[in-house]
């Protein structure tokens, strides 16, 4: 069996890159900016009071000056401001030009339409234009998948268009005679297709679009026809059906609609059936297709380790992987050697380090062991005993 580490490694050298397309700035939060931004404009565009008080000239301070004028933000002064004199000036006023002090309202006296300001050093409370950022300063580098102060520095540079990289559209489709919609009441024998509607979210977290397809029956025919309409997507993900069993039929339909399997089976836990496969047919777009195994949490760790950096490197991302931090483990864990182990775990900061703490249920098919799950605690494949309180890395799926 393939590491964990080979497996990845192998997916990413099969992924795609998709197309760049201009989207609109209020669309492009999540999305992968697809070239650099250079500023085009400084900010701020000119120089500006930092302080509601008086602007003078600060070789003529300390003075008692009549206020000769009001300038606000939004409103230049454009008179000649006469020699000895000062003007009342509120934050993010244009400072004029032949001033270059600012005294805050606080530190002065008034006496009518007199002012007495204290010394004051040259551009004492002013910012200055371009001092945020100057023309020609690289802004934000390519790759960088955009938040929502990245959208406002580009609104503040007039970018309102966006070239990103197009979301890629992945197609569900969920295998299994046991699984009906949510919006049905299961049988006897039967179970809700929870796997769909996690992976659809964390799809769209990763920079995607989700299409659920719909359950297929355990049959060849059933199977492959939908396997062959998904190819019209970008992506193709799998649940269920990946093992050997008589009615696992995902890989001999993949192998009809002439999708080679790249890997199969990794040393981990859970998710030790995950596949990966690629259609690449003369005249067709390379399709990656991927088999999870069937148990949902199986589902969402290979999600974590290969599907969503796949889905961020199709896009161009910089950084494909979540964090990884060193976290104390409560109470220890024993291991088999072989396959590396993924434990669910809510991690909590005490002072300078990291405690997670293992949710009690860590079978496969223990949905419950996701709820409140904020990390993976990773133990390597050679690993067989760590002891209470040892450290060890975790994959951390919040901030933590």
């Amino acid at each position: 069996m393939l590491s964990v580490a080979d497996a990845l490694r192998a997916v990413l050298g099969h992924v795609p890159r998709l197309a760049v397309q201009p989207v609109p700035l209020d669309e492009a939060r999540g999305r992968v900016l697809a070239v650099d931004i250079v500023a085009t404009r400084a900010l701020p565009g000119f120089d500006n009071s930092a302080m509601d008080g008086y602007a003078a000239r600060s070789s003529e301070l300390p003075a008692t000056l009549p206020i000769t004028g009001v300038v606000a933000a939004g409103q230049p002064h454009v008179e000649p401001i006469p020699h000895h004199s000062a003007l009342r000036i509120f934050t993010g006023a244009p400072l004029p030009a032949d001033l270059d002090t600012v005294v805050m309202q606080e530190a002065v006296t008034l006496d009518g339409d007199r002012v007495t300001l204290p010394a004051s050093r040259p551009g004492e409370h002013i910012r200055r234009a371009g001092e945020d950022i100057a023309i020609g300063e690289p802004v934000l580098t390519a790759g960088t998948r955009l938040g929502a102060w990245d959208l406002g520095v580009l609104a503040a540079l007039g970018v309102h268009s966006v070239p990103v990289a197009r979301a890629p559209r992945v197609a569900l489709i969920a295998t299994g005679d046991e699984l009906v919609d949510v919006a049905t009441v299961p049988g006897p024998g039967q179970l809700v297709d929870s796997s769909m509607h996690a992976l659809a979210a964390l799809v769209a977290e990763a920079g995607g679009v989700a299409h659920r397809l719909g359950i297929a029956r355990d049959e060849l025919s059933v199977i492959g026809e939908l396997i062959a309409s998904a190819l019209a997507y970008d992506v193709v993900i799998t649940t269920g059906g990946v093992s050997v069993g008589d009615r696992d039929h995902v890989h001999a339909a993949l192998a009809h609609a002439g999708v080679t399997l790249e890997l199969w089976k990794v040393a981990m836990k859970p998710g030790k059936p995950f596949s990966f496969g690629v259609r690449s047919a003369p005249g067709a777009a390379v399709r990656p297709v991927f088999g999870l195994p069937g148990n949902p949490v199986s589902t969402v760790v290979a999600f974590e380790l290969f599907l969503r950096p796949a889905l961020l490197a199709m896009q161009g991302a910089r950084t494909i992987e979540r964090p990884r931090a060193r976290v104390q483990l409560v109470g220890g864990h024993r291991k088999a050697a072989g396959r590396a182990h993924y434990l669910r775990a809510h991690v909590v900061r005490e002072a300078t380090h990291l405690v997670a703490t293992p949710h009690a249920k860590q079978g496969s098919a223990m949905l419950s062991s996701l709820v409140g799950c904020n990390a993976l605690v990773e133990l390597a494949a050679e690993l067989t005993e760590v002891l209470p309180g040892g450290s060890v890395p975790a994959i951390l799926l919040e901030a933590v």
